[in-house]
């Protein structure tokens, strides 16, 4: 097998067990703040735990990758991560819970990003596209099997044992890391510590205190100067940025036109996205009535479309082009988000399925496109700062969904007096979020005509690869 697919499957036994993680969680977050003596809102801390922790660490992997070696990075990332999943086995609290899940996400801010990098660094830019549409096919087969899997093992079994799904695939990947992973590195300056304890303490602080403004585990107060704490120190990092030789994350990048359209477009659009893992599974089961299995036979559906529009997505693109793809097909996918909120418990299943399906297509379009066209611009030197920063852009914009769709369940059922997780809140909150996906559109339609054509192997390809004026120019 040629390198462009095998390295791609390795990488992805990485993506298989944080998505087979991630998608049976949400099948049976209900359940959990049952046994745990918790508010079913709160446990979007849960989730927003493990994407905090990505978000804190992801801008120290490209450095830690290129000082020790990917591969021995790659193979100790999986290990943590099946630490974090055997403690989080063995909660019985939500703050125990939400300490373990960080754990985890301690593991995936290396596994995920290096083995990303790995990809960047060996594949030819004309086979990337390519190659990331073979690494995340069997990466998306967890989000396939996980909620049914999680909600067979809720409902007939217990939660705790969801957390030992993904042993058997990680140690897989270790011992295929080991054996044909190339241990990529790459000479590193001096690890910028002041920017990473800005970044890393401005991040957590930040979202912490966002997400726990609806009095979950601290009180008010608390929540609101942790936020509060947490912008000031990103404010700083931003001045430390622009005065460091070598910063944890360079903001120059965003000069790069692509890569500012498929970081922070992107960005905007999964803010949007992040909430569907939250707010599904909930309604159909706390709005709906659903049990965790029946729920999750239903939301596997969207893999389904996925995994179709993987196969097929490089040539979409190199049909049409990035930029008339990402517009267009984020109004699509706003739209269908929204739409979810349509289903009621009278919906015919069959009907939300294809729905799904259709969904999980247009959505793994836009997700393959962004991915590839941040790195148009984007030379080999810094690739490693390029994957740092885009991944954590990536997981907080993800965490931000989270708690965004935690918030609107609440906000709607205030204003309409009634429980946050009645079944009538569910149609506005996803109106809220497939909005806020839609505002994506308005950078994705600046992007020049062919932005990304070496990626998506157009005629007019080669343009891109040159450094751009702006970063000729020292930062101000």
């Amino acid at each position: 097998m040629r390198q462009g697919r095998l390295l791609p499957l390795i990488v992805s036994c990485a993506l298989f067990i944080e998505s087979m993680d991630s998608t049976a969680i949400a099948t049976s977050l209900p359940m959990m703040a049952r046994d745990l003596g918790t508010d079913p809102i709160a446990l979007k801390l849960a989730l927003t735990a493990y994407l905090l922790a990505l978000s804190v660490f992801i801008p120290v992997s490209g450095w830690i990758a290129d000082r020790f070696g990917a591969r021995t990075t790659f193979m100790s990332a999986i290990g943590v991560f099946l630490l974090g999943s055997l403690a989080c086995a063995a909660c019985h609290s939500l703050e125990t819970l939400v300490a373990a899940r960080f754990v985890q996400g301690m593991g995936g801010a290396l596994m995920v990003p290096v083995g990303r990098l790995v990809l960047l660094r060996a594949i030819p830019k004309s086979e990337l596209v390519d190659a990331l549409s073979w690494l995340t096919i069997p990466a998306l087969m967890a989000p396939m099997f996980g909620p049914p899997l999680g909600g067979f093992i809720t409902t007939y079994f217990h939660w705790r044992w969801i957390f030992g799904i993904n042993l058997p695939m990680g140690l897989l990947g270790i011992v295929l890391a080991w054996r044909y992973i190339p241990d990529l590195r790459e000479d590193v300056q001096p690890l910028d510590w002041r920017g990473f304890a800005l970044s890393g303490f401005g991040l957590a602080a930040a979202m912490f205190g966002f997400s726990t403004l609806g009095r979950h585990m601290v009180s008010t107060p608390v929540a609101a100067v942790c936020l509060v704490a947490g912008l000031l120190a990103l404010a700083g990092y931003g001045v430390h940025a622009r005065s460091h030789p070598h910063p944890l994350l360079d903001l120059r990048l965003f000069h790069r036109e692509t890569f500012r359209a498929g970081v922070l477009g992107g960005g905007v659009f999964r803010v949007g996205i992040g909430a569907i893992p939250f707010l599904l599974p909930m309604m159909l089961q706390l709005g709906f009535g659903l049990d965790p299995l029946h729920s999750g036979l239903l939301t596997f559906a969207s893999a389904i479309g996925a995994i179709f529009m993987k196969t097929i997505a490089s040539r979409v693109l190199r049909r049409f082009g990035f930029r008339d793809v990402l517009w267009i097909n984020a109004l699509v996918c706003a739209a269908m988000l929204a739409g979810y909120g349509l289903f009621r418990a009278s919906t015919p299943h069959a009907l939300i399925i294809g729905v799904l399906i259709v969904a999980g297509c247009f959505r793994s379009l836009q997700f393959t496109a962004i991915n590839a066209l941040s790195y148009a611009q984007v030379e080999q030197a810094a690739m490693s700062q390029a994957a740092s920063l885009a991944g954590m852009m990536q997981q907080f914009s993800l965490a931000l969904g989270v708690a965004v769709a935690g918030y609107a369940l609440q906000i709607v059922g205030a204003i309409a007096q009634r429980p946050a997780t009645a079944a009538a809140n569910f149609g506005p909150a996803f109106a809220i979020v497939g909005a806020i996906s839609a505002l994506s559109v308005w950078m994705m339609f600046r992007l020049p005509a062919d932005a990304g054509a070496e990626m998506a192997g157009r005629a007019q390809a080669g343009k891109e690869i040159a450094e751009p004026k702006a970063q000729q120019r020292p930062a101000t």
